[in-house]
């Protein structure tokens, strides 16, 4: 795959510099921009510190790191969040939309989110019929004999 080149505008300076965790993976960390105090069943989005324009062609997908539930106990609430390359103003920032299961305190820096970019799905369309393949054992099947 090509190298491709995002353009990002930082909230200040104190927001670490994105990269690579070298060896780990292909997704890059977010961190919280401020420190947020939050209350069992509150939501809030989270600010990322981070606004980019993305190549053409290319989207986001925004997750919560792995650990980001055992240890601040919230959940993004639209369970990934999509950035699409026309979210590129100077004040297109970044946030992360969450809703803590506990009381907590996530303090700036504090590494909560991951994200990659994607190219964007082709084109398709949809014929409509009847479809006359063998059914696989319906929702939920998966696995089980």
């Amino acid at each position: 795959m090509s190298s491709q080149t995002i353009k990002i505008q930082y909230l200040d300076d104190s927001i670490p510099k994105l990269c690579y965790v070298d060896g780990k993976s292909d997704w890059i960390d977010l961190a919280a921009a401020e420190t947020v105090v939050l209350k069992a069943g509150e939501f809030k989005l989270i600010h990322l510190g981070v606004a980019m324009k993305l190549p053409e062609g290319f989207e986001a997908h925004l997750a919560p790191r792995s650990s980001t539930f055992k240890n601040f106990g919230i959940l993004q609430t639209n369970s990934v969040g999509v950035v699409d390359s026309s979210y590129c103003g100077a004040n297109d920032w970044w946030k992360m939309p969450v809703y803590a299961t506990r009381d907590v305190t996530i303090e700036k820096g504090s590494r909560i989110a991951q994200f990659r970019i994607m190219e964007n799905q082709p084109k398709i369309q949809f014929e409509e019929t009847v479809l006359e393949n063998k059914n696989r054992g319906g929702f939920g099947s998966t696995g089980t004999f």
